[in-house]
């Protein structure tokens, strides 16, 4: 006989397990320790800023644009799979209780997040409010109340299959917690509260009774799931192999012109292989790009003095061992191992690759650091960045890829 609890517990369980797997490969060694520091670094930053805000700061109003995104924010977690759109289709209405706990999860899981936003803010809070930390808890419950709600509009929302509904939908809610945020944090009262939580109510039941003869967007549902896993499945590639990972090719064709650099010759073959993976396949480029933007803005808007060197340095480490993935990405593609060539040249290009990133990355910072004015210490940037370089492609990948 059919059991939805002992199903849903089933899924749950594996969930987690397959999680706490992936993760003690992301929270160990070096990358804690990198974590420990840009944390700490921002946490200091942060503190010494707090003590130049004056007390007409719109810390209210930068609160409810920030915070609104996590409120409107609302995946539901159902821990659906591709197999479920044959075998659990026709048992659908027996899976109200599986699906009620998966909300349950999921605003758990949101609660978590938002207490860690409102944490973040309630310092630059307190500051331009003589230092009130009180309001931590009534502002925590408020905004809980407000994350219940629009998951509970999120589920019906995912009732529809048209796209515009969903944008509309998103744009509603994010433009009513904003307000709500806005008015919580300005210390209005509930007489001005209570319209936007009527509002979310009234949309709450104005889904609800169009969605009476709807049935679950099994597809839908299932899609979405999948996409959130290959998220976390692509972080954790980053640091050991996943084989549930599936390769997602993006057509960059304004990259093209970097192609034609490469000579047409044998002994390219394997640079016309990794180059076009790190720029196409996977989440390579978007994480260079990424990790640059952030260690530029870093650098440039935090004086650090002749500490920006090491957060150049520590920038082009984290890019670094990143990358790492791309010398594995094609090894169980039988294809690769049928090229008529010697596996050194595949070596060779893939360090010549990884250290011309590098190389393009350490330039990107150093200009960064100059644009502060600070010339002499972009220069030992850009020099320290080349060396880091050269060592990590020359001594430490050794060590971590086992060249022979």
């Amino acid at each position: 006989m059919f059991d939805e609890r002992k199903l849903w517990k089933g899924r749950f369980n594996q969930r987690i397990k397959e999680l706490s797997r992936y993760l003690r490969y992301i929270f160990n060694g070096h990358i804690m320790i990198v974590m420990v520091f840009l944390l700490g670094t921002a946490v200091f930053y942060y503190q010494q800023w707090l003590t130049t805000v004056p007390e007409q700061f719109p810390a209210a109003i930068i609160m409810a644009i920030a915070l609104a995104f996590i409120l409107t924010y609302t995946p539901i977690y159902t821990f659906l799979t591709e197999a479920d759109r044959i075998f659990l289709l026709p048992l659908e209405i027996k899976l109200q209780w599986f699906f009620k706990r998966s909300i349950a999860v999921s605003f758990l899981l949101h609660a978590y997040l938002l207490i860690m936003g409102l944490a973040v803010f309630m310092p630059m809070y307190a500051r331009v409010n003589d230092g009130n930390f009180q309001a931590f808890l009534p502002f925590l419950f408020a905004v809980l109340v407000m994350k219940g709600i629009n998951l509970l509009i999120r589920w019906k929302v995912q009732y529809y299959v048209e796209k515009s509904v969903h944008i509309i939908d998103s744009f509603i809610r994010y433009a009513v917690n904003a307000v709500f945020l806005f008015f919580l944090f300005s210390n209005e009262g509930l007489l001005f509260l209570l319209p936007e939580m009527l509002l979310l109510f009234l949309l709450y039941f104005y889904y609800s009774k169009n969605t009476k003869e709807k049935g679950l967007k099994w597809e839908f549902l299932i899609e979405m799931e999948e996409r959130r896993m290959t998220s976390f499945y692509r972080l954790a590639n980053l640091f050991t192999d996943v084989p549930h990972l599936r390769d997602r090719v993006k057509r960059r064709s304004w990259l093209d012109w970097l192609f034609r650099r490469l000579a047409f010759a044998q002994k390219n073959t394997f640079s016309h292989l990794l180059v076009r993976t790190f720029l196409r396949a996977g989440d390579y480029f978007g994480l260079f790009v990424r990790l640059t933007i952030i260690g530029a803005a870093g650098i440039y808007f935090i004086s650090f003095g002749y500490g920006q060197i090491l957060l150049v340095l520590l920038f082009m480490y984290l890019t670094g061992f990143q990358l790492l993935p791309l010398w594995n990405h094609h090894q169980n593609k039988l294809w690769v191992k049928l090229y008529p060539l010697d596996e050194r040249l595949k070596e060779q290009s893939f360090k010549k690759l990884l250290s011309k990133i590098l190389y393009l990355q350490a330039l990107i910072l150093s200009l960064a650091v100059l644009a502060k004015g600070e010339w002499i210490i972009a220069i030992i940037s850009l020099i320290a960045g080349i060396g880091l370089a050269y060592l990590f492609t020359r001594i430490y990948i050794k060590k971590k890829l086992y060249f022979e």
